[in-house]
């Protein structure tokens, strides 16, 4: 199977030069300083749930195409916040996720909790446009980065007041963490290769810094996998597909999450 995350990566460094021509980092630099944005922190709410799920709004993937095409920004994360998400996931991805930017303003303009960008940062302006478009959170995936880049991305973006999610695959990556990560998420999922495991969040807790808040992502869809997590020490559980297959994502969360602790 052809390596995904690569050509992603290639055809998101492209992306990122084009915007840069349109939008100038100094003028992103101008806007953030004209804005005033509210403080929402992912790893505290995490710390205070007493489930930690992140509930993702995507339209499709990679691996599944479309999963909800007609899915609607200004509808779904608030559904997701009325039916107790700690947080939300937006994806910003166009051609690969169905994703975009007006999604992400959407559901920060209309939530109160915790919004991450999910997107793949392979340059710090992408950092710098978060954080003018109000997101909380970035996600920096390793496998796209070198572990310099990762540390330095890191700096910036607490520096700007964003959380970091740094998302590992395998022991290979754990190079990649530096003191300043403290949400390390592991992803079941090879983005090289799409192949999904949740064993991999077991396998991969043991080789991570114990002070640092732990995410599962991908692939869950039993709330029994999430109780077992949570024994083992994971605080968050990023989850989308599961809930955005269904006709009503948001009562889709609520379900999951009552059956959480029903054993």
């Amino acid at each position: 199977m052809k390596d995904v995350l690569s050509e992603i990566i290639a055809h998101k460094r492209s992306e990122v030069a084009k915007q840069k021509e349109l939008l100038p980092l100094k003028e992103i630099e101008k806007r953030i300083e004209m804005q005033s944005h509210t403080s929402r922190s992912l790893k505290e709410v995490l710390l205070r749930s007493s489930h930690g799920i992140i509930a993702e709004f995507k339209r499709c993937s990679p691996s599944k195409s479309w999963i909800n095409q007609s899915a609607d920004a200004s509808i779904i994360p608030l559904q997701y916040q009325k039916n107790g998400a700690a947080a939300l996931s937006i994806l910003t991805d166009l051609n690969y996720f169905g994703g975009a930017i007006t999604d992400l303003q959407q559901t920060i303009s209309m939530t109160s909790i915790p919004v991450l960008r999910k997107e793949f940062i392979v340059d710090e302006y992408q950092i710098y446009e978060t954080k003018m478009y109000g997101a909380h959170a970035i996600l920096l995936i390793a496998a796209a980065l070198t572990a310099k880049q990762c540390k330095l991305f890191t700096k910036i973006a607490m520096d700007m007041g964003l959380d970091v999610l740094l998302e590992l695959h395998d022991k290979t990556e754990t190079d990649h963490i530096s003191p300043l990560n403290n949400m390390i998420g592991v992803n079941n999922r090879n983005l090289g290769s799409f192949v999904t495991d949740i064993k991999k969040s077991h396998q991969m807790i043991d080789l991570l810094p114990k002070e640092a808040l732990l995410i599962s992502e991908s692939g869950i869809s039993d709330p029994q996998t999430v109780y077992e997590l949570r024994q083992a020490g994971y605080k968050g559980f990023l989850i989308g597909e599961n809930f955005m297959k269904t006709e009503n994502p948001g009562e889709s969360l609520k379900q999951f999450i009552n059956r959480i602790y029903e054993n």
